[in-house]
């Protein structure tokens, strides 16, 4: 077993969008004990109606006035995928750090001016691939680093669900970034590169849906050590959303959901499987949350457990699997 979290220390944040993922990270946030300060949307009566519900002291009715409130400290971005970019350089030249959430932005220029702002400015930012901070993939990447499996040769890793076709929902709208690419893939893809690195090689196949977005995809990295990562995401059909590493000593397994387990077994040559568990805190959240807290506490502007440059080429090659699927 894990310990949950305790609040490190006491972040003002702003949240900017009020669906259903901003209400999912204020609880948690609530939960730690941070200080919601300020809630913004597009609309007055939107953000008023969060701030009641969750006793928030001030909301606004647009990103601008969020952003340029002094009082908060860093501002979680909680939109649609579309406008990530925007609403987060709206945060940043406004003095304010964010926590974007993923996929960090709908492409890799997109993403690499949002870190060169964040950087030219000295804020915070980070993606919010809250995988990334659940302890048992915590627990993972220090079992893999410390050689527990040997040399990582495969990764296999599935995010996907049985969404039905609906051309007005967001999921299915190109002009709201949909497709099951950014919406699921990014976690899968993310698992790997968390393992793996840069792939040398990337290949991928699709089946479109009416709209025009990806609805159900496999991704294969290849990578110069001669190790390949077996990806797959999409609308279609709920899978188990399991994950795997084989190495050439044994192999983990990652219960699903992968992206937010609480299980995990270790099956190492010549012993027994040892199988770890954690009590995931709140909703999940609270993880990534105090690695925020902990790096503004210690001066840091990004997290070296979700680097800016690892965010950017994660988007980079979702930017190439998108432009490879929509050539053939």
């Amino acid at each position: 077993m894990f310990p949950v979290p305790s609040a490190i220390v006491t972040i003002r944040w702003g949240i900017l969008g009020t669906g259903g993922i901003a209400r999912t990270f204020t609880e948690d946030l609530l939960l730690l004990g941070h200080e919601v300060a300020a809630v913004g949307s597009r609309a007055a009566e939107t953000a008023e109606g969060f701030a009641g519900r969750y006793d928030i002291a001030r909301a606004y009715g647009s990103y601008a006035e969020l952003a340029a409130d002094d009082k908060v400290d860093v501002v979680y971005v909680a939109t649609t995928h579309n406008v990530h970019h925007s609403a987060a350089r709206t945060c940043l030249e406004a003095g304010r750090g964010v926590l974007v959430e993923k996929p960090f932005t709908t492409s890799a220029a997109d993403a690499a001016e949002l870190v060169s702002l964040a950087r030219e400015r000295n804020l915070f930012a980070m993606e919010a691939m809250w995988t990334r901070f659940n302890p048992l993939i915590a627990r993972v990447r220090e079992l893999v680093g410390d050689g527990a499996i040997g040399e990582v040769k495969a990764v296999y890793a599935d995010f996907s669900e049985n969404f039905p076709f609906d051309a007005s929902h967001r999921l299915y709208a190109p002009e709201l970034a949909g497709g099951a690419l950014l919406d699921l893939g990014v976690y899968p893809v993310s698992f790997a590169w968390m393992l793996l690195g840069a792939p040398a090689t990337v290949q991928a196949v699709t089946t479109p849906a009416p709209t025009g977005v990806d609805a159900n995809t496999g991704i294969l990295f290849g990578y110069e050590s001669g190790a390949v990562a077996l990806l797959h995401c999409g609308f279609l059909a709920k899978t188990p959303q399991s994950a795997t590493i084989t190495g050439t000593a044994g192999w983990i397994e990652v219960a699903g959901p992968f992206w937010h387990p609480n299980a995990m077994t270790l099956h190492r040559d010549g012993a027994e499987p040892e199988t770890f568990t954690v009590e995931v805190s709140g909703h999940g959240y609270t993880y990534q949350a105090e690695e925020v807290a902990r790096c503004l506490d210690a001066g840091l502007t990004e997290s070296p457990t979700m680097p800016l440059d690892e965010s950017v080429a994660i988007i980079r090659a979702l930017d190439t699997i998108t432009t490879r699927l929509s050539q053939e």
